[in-house]
């Protein structure tokens, strides 16, 4: 008796901590359920590279990894499909145009020297350049395809003009130098993006600094062959140039521009071409629709199955409804602690595992009929009905968790979530149905008033119920 009491105290914790992690640790949910963006990936062979390689696809992968933690993104999900594909899904990014230039772009940084006597022609083309992004600004609101086409070529001719003004270092100074790169506000609502080099790329960037100080020539500084700011270097860095390996990028960027320059930058180069094959968005209405139609599932279901225990057991029923409550407050608590991203099939998984933690208690209560209808008493029916039932329950479990395992090492995200959440269940409806299920029963067989034959079995025949109440 005091070995049941003990557990019925720790059983009394384990609710109470339970249900304090539930009240305090959220649960994050997945994209079906939060809302965001999705995009897959296409990795493309290069002359060099003619086959993708699982090499190329993990090598790609960090650097998609990389550019999303500059992001922010909770939770994200990246993973490999097939043999030249990435599955992305970012929770909570609503703007897949914006996540889609940060995780294609190369962003390949390349700092040169601008030509001797192009001075001239350099100032007229940007002047050009400022007036044709205007101008675009103005189509894009007229929605005229054709004139925004025209006009998007101009630039592109435009782009290639200023490039021809300037020439690469030697040896080129490149992105493959930098340590870091972050946005940081100027005056008025522009920003700038801070960059430092290291040792090597600060050598490169005062050698170049110092050649064209004070000269009225500019530093061309391209990203992806496009010029994004060409800043000169005054004359008093003739000595020695810009030293300290630290520079920054003006060109006039917004925090959100400036933000994602600084994120691709950090993730480094991509080492194969990519382009994104396909892009959904699913919209947190969506995602609330399913929260609420899962919650009506799951209660709804819960509470079938709990009317149906209880009618069809009795005493047993509701003692097995009781270690469902807390069985759900424990796996719940599970998935708050270990961080369990929760998806539609993650909550299909803990529905599905309910219905494991009942079955496990239905066995135990057919074993225990099948003792007391045999003429046993009722100690013993409850106690043999218990020790009959764990094999089975045992196999049940194993087999399920196997069947888990696979799917969890081969499936993709949304499979894996089920996987999770239906191994974990079946672990804590374990739990429940063989510690507590089992500890409630002993408890209650302890009380007299409860010693009742038809709070056990209904059907027991009258030559047998005088042996239930020993």
């Amino acid at each position: 008796m005091q070995r049941q009491r003990s557990l019925l105290a720790l059983i009394l914790v384990m609710v109470i901590a339970a249900i304090t992690v539930i009240a305090t640790i959220p649960i994050p949910l997945g994209l079906d359920l939060r809302g965001g963006s999705q995009l897959t990936i296409q990795v493309k062979p290069t002359a060099e590279i003619k086959q993708i390689t699982e090499r190329e696809l993990s090598a790609v992968k960090r650097v998609v990894e990389g550019r999303i933690n500059g992001l922010g993104v909770s939770e994200p999900v990246i993973q490999t499909v097939g043999t030249d594909k990435i599955l992305v899904q970012l929770p909570g990014v609503n703007d897949p145009e914006q996540a889609e230039r940060v995780l294609g772009g190369t962003a390949q940084l390349e700092f040169r020297l601008q030509k001797p006597g192009t001075e001239t022609q350099l100032f007229a083309f940007q002047r050009s350049r400022e007036e044709l992004k205007a101008k675009q600004q103005e189509l894009i609101k007229t929605k005229d395809a054709a004139a925004i086409a025209k006009n998007k070529e101009e630039l592109q001719n435009n782009n290639q003009a200023i490039a021809e003004l300037f020439e690469s270092t030697n040896p080129p100074l490149t992105g493959k130098f930098l340590k870091d790169a972050y946005g940081e506000p100027t005056q008025g609502n522009n920003w700038n993006v801070a960059i430092r080099f290291d040792t090597k790329g600060g050598e490169l960037f005062a050698q170049l600094t110092k050649s064209l100080a004070g000269t009225g020539r500019s530093i061309g500084i391209f990203l992806d062959n496009e010029a994004i700011s060409a800043p000169s270097v005054g004359p008093e860095f003739a000595a020695a140039g810009i030293t300290g390996g630290a520079a920054v990028i003006t060109g006039r960027f917004t925090a959100q521009e400036a933000n994602d320059l600084g994120v691709q930058l950090r993730g480094g180069a991509l080492p194969v071409p990519v382009e994104i094959a396909e892009r959904r968005t699913v919209g947190a209405t969506l995602g609330k629709d399913s929260i609420q139609r899962s919650i009506y599932a799951g209660i709804g279901g819960l509470s079938l199955v709990l009317i149906f225990m209880v009618v069809y057991y009795r005493l047993p029923g509701l003692i097995a409804d009781i270690a469902l409550v807390i069985y759900s407050l424990l796996t719940w608590a599970s998935f708050a602690l270990l961080g369990v991203t929760l998806t539609l099939p993650g909550i299909a998984g803990f529905i599905l595992s309910i219905g494991m933690a009942v079955d496990a208690n239905v066995l135990i209560f057919e074993r225990t009929r099948e003792e007391l209808q045999s003429g046993k008493k009722l100690y013993r029916s409850v106690e043999s009905g218990f020790y009959r039932a764990f094999s089975s329950i045992l196999d049940s479990n194993v087999t399920t968790w196997i069947a888990c395992a696979a799917l969890f090492w081969l499936g993709s995200g949304l499979v894996k979530g089920f996987a999770l959440t239906l191994a974990l269940g079946v672990a804590v409806s374990m739990f429940t149905a063989i510690t507590c299920s089992r500890t409630l029963m002993f408890l209650a067989i302890s009380i007299p008033a409860l010693k009742k034959p038809e709070l056990f079995s209904p059907n027991l025949p009258s030559s047998n119920q005088a042996e239930v109440a020993q």
